[in-house]
């Protein structure tokens, strides 16, 4: 967005709460600036954010600008794609040690429908959250890695404490089938380096910080066949070690003298195509996370069961 393109926005923005707040154009740009130059986000998202805060501080209702521009208030398991900005209602389930001084508090957030990560950043200035307490959460901004998605806390979201409890909800599932299928970005691969992004690097590039010189990982993503439903399931560093008996220094030193990454899929493919597992994991979005692995009963078919998936 241009310079001249926030300016616009502010101003649009200032007419709308000009008669409720003491706010100039020169502050609303600088909100828009920050989400959309610093945060990344997209200029309708901002736009949205930057209404919601003000509404908020008015006491307005979301109605009252009539057509709005609030966010939407989501169960956690209707999260299933990154950079929305949404509102939440949950209770912090677990508190975790932050491994980077930008992020402030990282833990566990959970519902009725289920559980999600989430990242309160440093330079939010934000209160912070308590173990155990429930709170209603305006303005949160959707991540997502690995098929894992996760909230992100900022300087725009609002923090709520309400005095009300919640039964959180169990998203594990397990599933039992034939893996037949073993889809592309599998096997070594490499990460973005760069702090709290560890997207896949594709061509040596990240989408979000360019060429850099990626750090390897292992991971597989499957389709597993139980006979009556297909899941796409991702399997970690750690539960691909498991399930293919390869560890990644073992991998890198295959890639190495085939000068060729390839070699690692292909050969995890050998392993474990056409093999029965029983897997336990959470959903999230379209993907089952794999925590546990058990190998079950003897090989299958290969050609036979991924025909048969193929089929359904």
């Amino acid at each position: 967005m241009t310079e001249s393109d926030l300016r616009t926005q502010a101003t649009e923005i200032h007419e709308q709460f000009s008669d409720q707040l003491e706010v100039t154009v020169e502050e609303i740009e600088e909100r828009l600036e920050t989400l959309v130059n610093e945060y990344k986000v997209p200029t309708n998202e901002a736009r949205r954010s930057v209404i919601n805060t003000y509404l908020d501080e008015a006491g307005m209702d979301r109605d009252d600008l009539g057509g709005g521009g609030g966010n939407e208030h989501v169960d956690i398991a209707e999260i299933d794609s990154p950079e929305e900005w949404v509102d939440i209602t949950a209770k912090v389930v677990d508190l975790w040690d932050a491994t980077s001084d930008a992020v402030a508090q990282v833990g566990l957030l959970g519902d009725e429908t289920g559980t999600i990560k989430f990242t309160k950043w440093s330079k939010s200035d934000l209160p912070s959250l308590e173990e155990g307490a429930v709170y209603n959460l305006r303005n949160v901004v959707t991540d997502e890695y690995q098929g894992r998605f996760s909230v992100k806390l900022n300087r725009t979201t609002t923090i709520e404490e309400l005095d009300e409890d919640i039964e959180v909800g169990e998203d594990d599932v397990e599933i039992e089938g034939a893996l037949v299928d073993i889809q592309s970005d599998s096997g070594l691969i490499k990460r973005c380096p760069e702090e709290d992004c560890t997207r896949v690097l594709q061509n040596g590039r990240c989408s979000e910080h360019g060429e850099v010189e990626g750090e390897f990982d292992l991971r597989i993503k499957a389709v597993v066949d139980d006979g009556a439903d297909v899941y796409e399931v991702i399997f970690d560093k750690e539960t691909t070690e498991e399930l293919t008996g390869i560890d990644l220094e073992e991998a890198q030193e295959m890639a190495m003298d085939a000068l060729d990454t390839s070699v690692v899929a292909d050969e995890m493919t050998d392993k474990i195509l056409g093999q029965y597992y029983s897997v336990t994991g959470p959903t999230f979005g379209r993907y089952v996370l794999a925590n546990e692995v058990e190998q079950l009963r003897e090989p299958a078919d290969p050609e036979a069961v991924l025909i048969k998936a193929r089929s359904i």
